[in-house]
């Protein structure tokens, strides 16, 4: 292989994304054969030189895996949690490869969560510049009137900033309920259940059902399956 940029290696090899790896070559957490390498973009050959990160090797060839999840409400999305509560990484069983998280999807939240070692992939898809779309199928307590959803769908303000959903559609209404889909290209926390709130509603449930074009489909509550190279590709290239 040839030379490349250290970010770039640590990247592909699943240790962070580029932006991380280059926070972690700022710290002194990097070494190329024995050395502390301290300037992002220095570059290094994959193949031929020693790279460590914090005292761990890393190895070239890694396989690459990319898995999706039917996260179930309960769960932190995170693979340890300092205050003991379920993890989505208690639910990987069988997973022997290192993997993590692409994004996260809050405590109370289900559907679809992707895990994968490619740091460059879950860049693509985390990165807001890249505006990945994400649906999601949302129930709030009460009848959600006319006048409400037009609200929603011509954007909500909130503290940090007004969110804008790129689809809302009314799915069906009651006395006590209402269900909601809604495709937006953002991921700031708890947006979501946020604008709602504004609008006077308690979120009920709230599931993932799609990234981009990739759907959760009839996966059950926590089982998790290997994307296909194909639904990798179309990720990436965003053509669904």
């Amino acid at each position: 292989m040839n030379p490349e940029r250290l970010q770039k290696i640590l990247a592909r090899a699943g240790v962070a994304s580029r932006r991380q790896a280059e926070e972690m070559i700022r710290l002194g957490r990097v070494q190329v054969n024995g050395a502390v390498i301290r300037q992002p973009g220095t570059k290094a050959d994959a193949a031929r030189d020693e790279i460590r990160v914090d005292g761990r090797q890393i190895l070239p060839g890694e396989e690459r895996l990319y898995l999706l999840m039917n996260k179930p409400r309960g769960y932190v999305t995170t693979l340890r949690d300092p205050e003991g509560r379920p993890t989505v990484g208690d639910l990987l069983t069988g997973v022997t490869e290192r993997v993590f998280p692409v994004g996260r999807l809050d405590y109370e939240t289900e559907g679809l969560l992707l895990f994968t070692n490619d740091g460059e992939f879950s860049q693509r898809l985390s990165h807001p510049r890249y505006r990945i779309t994400k649906t999601y199928r949302v129930k709030v307590q009460g009848r959600m009137p006319a006048r409400d959803l037009a609200a929603l769908r011509g954007g909500v303000n909130l503290a940090d900033g007004p969110f804008q959903p790129r689809e809302v559609s009314l799915d069906k209404v009651n006395d006590r309920s209402t269900w909601l889909t809604l495709t937006l290209a953002e991921g700031r926390n708890r947006v979501i259940r946020r604008a709602l709130e504004a609008l006077g509603y308690r979120v009920a449930r709230l599931v993932r059902t799609a990234v981009g074009g990739l759907k959760l489909g009839t996966l059950k509550e926590g089982e998790i399956r290997p994307l296909t190279s194909r639904e990798v590709e179309r990720l990436l290239s965003s053509r669904f």
